[in-house]
């Protein structure tokens, strides 16, 4: 019986969530927690040894049909809260995919991958753009339509957009993350946005500042100048709340973690999920995102990408 196993880190974005789905740049570090997935031949379809038709989980039927397999066995295991924006879903498109290639004896190195899992997450949310799972994949740090120290890892093109992906290399840096424990659908924040934006003229200024202060960012998060990166990570947090993404659990925790951080800001889609902040005192965050209410997370950067094989 032929199985393989492969597992995929989660994400936060630096800067530019949101923006990035309309080609705004973007930056994103993959995080050490990881989806992981081992699939093996089955005479029926099952999840985590029950039998499933995968109409709740489009993600997985995504993949299960970009690869022609209905009957396989799935079995999953993730350190990332679903609804959490922290790329979970990104995650478990990336390292399924990988898996069930591996399985199947087709390639399954990066470029093999980030295409069929992000088609997976578009046809599950219906509008996005590849950030998180190009994150997930790839690992490290990527940019996305930022100027890249040498050739695009891959170029992503879909209704009339287009996204230039490129690794980035952040100098070690400490980030906590706070969860608000509120489960947020990505698609149908996103597709407010859209909306607003579509309507808005207001609104679509606020996304081109976005993609400015990414930008700035960017260059800022290069050269290890912690102070402008945290201050463009605040005012990116007043931007998106602009856009009407965050709420009050999530500026309750980026407000208590500012004063023991260079800037903080929501990460994801929104409306729940987390924050993140970059910060030299990571206790002193964590204690206050506590005591309002959220739950801290120390999270270390760096990590690879998506891989086959077992993963602790």
């Amino acid at each position: 019986m032929r199985s393989a196993s492969a597992s995929a880190p989660g994400k936060f974005v630096v800067l530019g969530e949101h923006a990035v789905v309309y080609g705004k740049p973007a930056v994103a570090l993959a995080i050490d927690r990881r989806f992981r997935c081992t699939v093996s031949e089955s005479s029926r379809l099952l999840l985590n040894g029950v039998p499933d038709d995968l109409s709740l989980h489009p993600h997985m039927s995504n993949i299960l049909k970009a690869n022609g397999v209905g009957k396989i066995s799935i079995v999953t295991e993730s350190d990332l809260p679903s609804g959490s924006g922290l790329g979970s879903s990104a995650a478990l498109s990336a390292a399924l995919s990988c898996a069930v290639r591996t399985m199947l004896g087709k390639p399954a190195d990066e470029k093999d991958v980030i295409g069929e899992a992000y088609d997976a997450e578009f046809g599950a949310q219906g509008i996005g753009s590849p950030m998180d799972t190009s994150a997930s994949v790839h690992g490290g740090g990527i940019g996305v339509n930022i100027t890249c120290d040498g050739e695009p890892l891959w170029t992503i093109e879909r209704n009339g957009n287009r996204w230039d992906v490129c690794d980035v290399h952040a100098p070690e840096m400490t980030f906590v993350v706070g969860y608000t424990g509120i489960k947020a659908l990505t698609g149908p924040l996103v597709e407010r946005v859209r909306r607003y934006k579509d309507r808005n003229s207001f609104a679509k200024d606020i996304v081109d500042e976005i993609g400015s202060v990414t930008l700035e960012g960017a260059d800022a998060l290069r050269r290890n100048d912690r102070v402008k990166l945290g201050k463009l990570m605040t005012a990116d947090h007043k931007l998106l709340s602009i856009l009407g993404v965050s709420g009050p659990e999530l500026n309750r925790l980026v407000d208590a973690a500012a004063e023991y951080s260079y800037g903080a800001k929501l990460t994801g889609a929104g409306g729940g999920g987390s924050m993140i902040a970059l910060t030299d005192r990571p206790e002193k965050v964590c204690e206050t995102i506590r005591l309002h209410g959220g739950t801290p997370m120390v999270v270390n950067t760096g990590v690879p990408g998506v891989k086959a094989g077992k993963t602790s």
